[in-house]
């Protein structure tokens, strides 16, 4: 028999943070040895979780394990990108013992839990549910296959796998809480499945909160409501009165809309993003009313502890040093895998996060003159790296992703990195002079990136979107471009920014850098000074309780 107390929150909880809270989320980035995640909603959560750990709060995660991940990325026989999707495995993640059936397209489909101690990577304990049971056929085994699966019909059973089955597991466990956080609206099913219980939709809505993470389309699922009805989505509910509950009247149910519908509270993740969510769908009628929380991230994990002690004790020889060494580990990678020796006296400027259109990876090379212009130039000479990981069947963003590294191929003083996962992610951060992050505004919902970025000594070169605004001085502790008009056709948006990224670059950013080290040093130590006490996740996560869960 399984004894669940001791899968339950440890008899550690400050009483400021007593409120049980179970937070959902389809990725969890929380160590490197552990590959379940695909990028920034990952990160985020992951340094949610360590900041919920250090508060001692009464918080626990469920998530999905994920048996190929999101997929390791690799390189072909002539250096492009390909997508391996290789079995993991876990010795550090427990049985529970806990295991339970939930309704999927009509038939019973098994679930057990695996289960993350907190003392193993200092987080708050963290549940996966997972369909890789005997007593399952071999299509139930895909719905943990593959993060973010293409096929709809797959990706409803994961959704329906973290909100029905995270639900259930919750009660497997004898453990209620207070409030269901859904970090993004991949488990609203779970919502449904607690109004058919109650019967009450004043009670779903006074337990649910909503954190949305993106203005972009493809982050606000819509599929079919008679797909979804066949496939048991809404568990038992009448198609009727599902309609009534989440006001989808037509065909086209859209998950974030009724997530909206079906919560107390809503929040976007940066002071500008809460701003565009609230025009985004401030016109749909009997919506939760949306704030902001500003996401962070871990300082404790991602900030190199050498660098900053010697950023507090203001000891600038040891600072440089200790750069100089971040940048030759990282340089230890760029040989490894491009076969170039980047120099620790050139101003390396990196960008790497998600491929996506709106983010422009390929922005700083669209004027060939002009690029080329400040890549042969003997005077203020760059190094740029790229990284990131393209959604395997984003053909475009693959093809963009190819093209840099075709453009690299020409090039000494250009690199293209694969296998952006926490660990290079690190290594990047600690290793760059400059943090270069142009999405279009106001696609960029938060991008928390360049935190780590500055938390580590590398100055923000960035867009004025997403968190940039709450931090941002320009020439004191970061480079921002001059906002473009988002109504703007696109091309013209992109021909401004482009334009302005040359001028800063070119007139500001490498002056400063080669003719005024000192100022330099300056601008660096003060993104530092600033980024700790607003961008920890620590902060954060002390402001869900008080502004989401209270």
């Amino acid at each position: 028999m399984t004894d669940f107390n001791k899968f339950k929150v440890p008899d550690r909880v400050n009483n400021k943070y007593k409120k049980p809270v179970a937070y959902f989320c389809m990725e969890f980035g929380i160590d490197q040895a552990l590959k379940i995640y695909s990028g920034g909603l990952g990160y985020l959560a992951g340094s949610h979780m360590r900041s919920a750990y250090d508060l001692k709060q009464n918080l626990i995660g469920i998530g999905i394990l994920w048996k190929y991940g999101y997929y390791d990325q690799e390189r072909s026989a002539d250096n492009q990108m390909a997508a391996n999707f290789r079995e993991k495995f876990y010795s550090f993640l427990q049985e529970t013992g806990i295991k339970f059936t939930i309704t999927i397209d009509k038939h019973d489909v098994w679930v057990k839990a695996m289960y993350l101690a907190p003392e193993v990577f200092g987080t708050a304990p963290l549940f996966f549910l997972s369909t890789e049971v005997p007593e399952n056929d071999w299509l139930s085994h895909t719905i943990v296959h593959k993060l973010y699966d293409n096929n709809p019909s797959t990706k409803i059973a994961q959704n329906m796998l973290l909100g029905i089955g995270g639900v259930k597991l919750l009660e497997a466990l004898h453990w209620e809480p207070e409030v269901y956080h859904m970090n993004e609206a991949h488990a609203l099913s779970g919502a449904f499945y607690l109004y058919e219980k109650w019967e009450n939709i004043d009670k779903v809505k006074e337990k649910f909160v909503f954190t949305t993470h993106t203005p972009v389309p493809a982050g606000n699922e819509v599929h079919d409501i008679n797909l979804l009805d066949g496939m048991s989505f809404f568990g038992n509910l009448p198609l009727e009165e599902v309609k009534k509950v989440s006001e989808e009247h037509g065909n086209a149910f859209n998950h974030s809309l009724a997530a909206l519908r079906m919560s107390h509270k809503a929040n976007g993740v940066s002071k500008i993003h809460g701003e565009v969510a609230r025009e985004m769908w401030g016109s749909y009628p009997h919506i939760a009313p949306i704030t902001h929380v500003t996401n962070s991230q871990n300082w404790k994990y991602w900030a190199d502890p050498e660098l900053n002690t010697a950023l507090e004790k203001n000891k600038d020889k040891e600072f440089k040093s200790r750069k100089n060494e971040m940048k030759k580990r990282l340089f230890e990678i760029v040989a490894d895998q491009n076969g170039k020796l980047f120099k620790e006296d050139v101003i390396t400027i990196v960008w790497a996060r998600r491929f996506a259109d709106y983010k422009r990876a390929d922005l700083i090379t669209r004027d060939k003159e002009r690029f080329l212009k400040i890549l042969n130039n003997s005077k203020y000479p760059v190094q740029i790296i790229w990284a990131g990981k393209p959604y395997p069947t984003d053909f475009h963003a693959v093809s963009t992703f190819n093209s840099l590294v075709n453009l690299s191929k020409n090039h000494p003083n250009l690199a293209v990195l694969t296998g952006y996962e926490l660990a290079l992610s690190k290594a990047l951060k600690q290793g760059s002079d400059v943090w270069l992050n142009n999405p279009r505004i106001p696609r960029e919902a938060s991008g928390t990136s360049g935190m780590t970025a500055a938390m580590n000594g590398s100055v923000n070169f960035s867009t004025h979107d997403g968190w940039i605004p709450e931090f941002s001085h320009h020439g004191i502790n970061c480079y921002t471009l001059p906002p473009a008009d988002p109504a703007w056709p696109i091309q013209e948006q992109d021909r401004f920014d482009l334009e302005n990224l040359y001028r800063i670059l070119e007139d500001e950013i490498l002056p400063t850098y080669y003719d005024k080290p000192k100022q330099w040093l300056e601008v660096v130590k003060q993104s530092m000074t600033d980024i700790k006490p607003f961008f920890d996740s620590d902060r954060m996560a002390t402001e869900y309780y008080e502004k989401m869960y209270e």
